[in-house]
């Protein structure tokens, strides 16, 4: 009976909620156990999606990246078939390609991402990211292909697809013709 008595008694320990004190596994710093959880890194943004003084102090700080790392490293000669532009912060799709690759880059040279973390980085962000950059046919193409002769040009964009333009057209005839006075642009 004194036995029953001391498993009933267990088990009652057992299937009672953790003492707020902390957990005995809190110093192996098993996470869930004993303290609070670790606060989320926050969330990167996609650069294209910043605004304002925001954007701006997230280019800055890629601009750093690119000029004091990424080129001096892996810049390359810059050739027809891989051109590069100076102005390269006004091309949008470059930036948000260096961008992604700079934000892959800090997460692959964290200590937490092993030793092999720059290689996969190497491996699988890098060596995409320049091909599609630095692609002859790509959004650098219209600029410097010749360090002698720096050029900057942006390609325009496909436009808007056909079910844009239609809904586009259906909003302005559901408003109606134009008073006289209304301006047209």
């Amino acid at each position: 009976m004194e036995q029953s008595a001391q498993h009933a008694q267990q088990l009652d320990h057992l299937a009672s909620p953790p003492s707020p004190g902390g957990s005995p596994f809190a110093a192996f710093g098993v996470p869930g156990l004993g303290g609070p959880p670790p606060a989320a890194p926050p969330e990167p943004r996609p650069i294209l999606e910043l605004d304002g003084e925001e954007r701006e102090d997230e280019l800055d700080a890629l601009s750093d990246w690119v000029d004091d790392f990424f080129l001096p490293a892996y810049g390359a000669e810059v050739t027809t078939a891989a051109p590069w532009c100076l102005q390269w912060q006004e091309h949008d799709d470059v930036v948000a390609w260096l961008h992604a690759l700079w934000l892959a880059y800090q997460q692959h040279k964290d200590p937490e991402a092993g030793l092999s973390g720059l290689f996969v980085w190497h491996r699988d962000f890098l060596t995409h990211a320049i091909a599609a950059i630095r692609a002859p046919g790509g959004p650098l193409s219209a600029c410097m292909t010749s360090p002698e002769r720096p050029a900057h040009r942006i390609l325009p964009g496909p436009p808007p697809s056909a079910r844009t333009e239609k809904a586009t057209a259906s909003a302005v005839e559901a408003a109606g013709p134009l008073e006289p006075d209304e301006p047209t642009s």
